[in-house]
């Protein structure tokens, strides 16, 4: 009988403890708050999907929160503040308010918090009826989408700045498959920072369509905040790529140095 009561004290004592870790856990302030702005709907929904999935692995990992928009109405200068990072995750520069721009205008201009763009962020344009946000496109060094490989073509990315920290752990060369490689009016080199650029001769099928210069990764180191923006970001099957993983971990950690205090 007394041991029979002794092992229950024992087990009390290590389950209080546990509960005790994990109410202690669970009280625990994250180590910053990220934003993500992704489309509801259109051809780059799975992308979307796949990115939701494991950018809630690495901040349950990590100890980050993320909150989810699906359009840009909730967005002024208050709800901003909030967040130390703001991921535009596939979201085109069109279709925000008045109120929405200039928000995110300031935030960036000022320094609020970091900035990552995928893909879509630079269908820069006159699109559905939208004018060109000219910030925008001066924002990512003064471009105008042009045209894309609608039937996909695999490349080599080739890294240009192998000291940043963005770049860490990844290769100088590493392949993407079945991209849809946007093209602009001009290079964006001249009013960015380039970190990498995709080698259009080694396309694959081969396509007419290429700009020469092609940066695919930038950052603009004329804003107040830390930006980058990466061109790639069409298929789900990127987040099977470990370069790609490694790439998207890196700069989320970068953009959000700093403000893990600003909560």
């Amino acid at each position: 009988m007394w041991k029979i009561s002794a092992l229950f004290v024992h087990f009390l004592f290590l389950s209080n403890g546990y509960l005790a870790r994990a109410a202690s856990a669970s009280n625990v302030l994250p180590r910053f708050r990220v934003l993500v702005l992704a489309e509801e709907g259109g051809h780059h929904i799975k992308f979307s999907q796949a990115a939701k999935i494991w950018i809630e692995q690495l901040a349950a990992d990590s100890s980050f929160t993320v909150d989810y928009i699906q359009d840009t109405s909730p967005i002024d200068e208050n709800f901003l503040n909030q967040y130390q990072l703001f991921i535009q995750l596939d979201f085109p520069p069109y279709t925000w308010s008045e109120r929405s721009m200039n928000a995110f205008q300031d935030f960036m201009k000022k320094g609020k918090g970091g900035w990552i763009g995928f893909h879509h962020a630079t269908l820069l344009g006159e699109f559905d009826g939208y004018s060109m946000w000219n910030w925008f496109s001066d924002f990512m060094g003064g471009i105008r989408w042009k045209n894309y490989i609608a039937d996909f073509a695999t490349a080599s990315v080739k890294v240009e700045d192998t000291t940043h920290p963005c770049m860490k752990g990844i290769p100088r060369v590493f392949t993407i498959e079945k991209e849809e490689w946007y093209t602009y009016d001009k290079s964006p080199r001249t009013g960015v920072k380039v970190i990498a650029s995709v080698d259009e001769s080694t396309y694959y099928p081969n396509s007419e369509i290429k700009m020469g210069d092609h940066p695919v990764i930038w950052t603009n180191e004329k804003m107040a905040t830390r930006n980058m923006y990466i061109f790639m970001g069409h298929s789900p099957d990127l987040f099977n790529n470990p370069v790609y993983t490694a790439l998207f971990r890196n700069v989320i950690f970068w953009a959000a140095e700093g403000f893990e205090d600003q909560k």
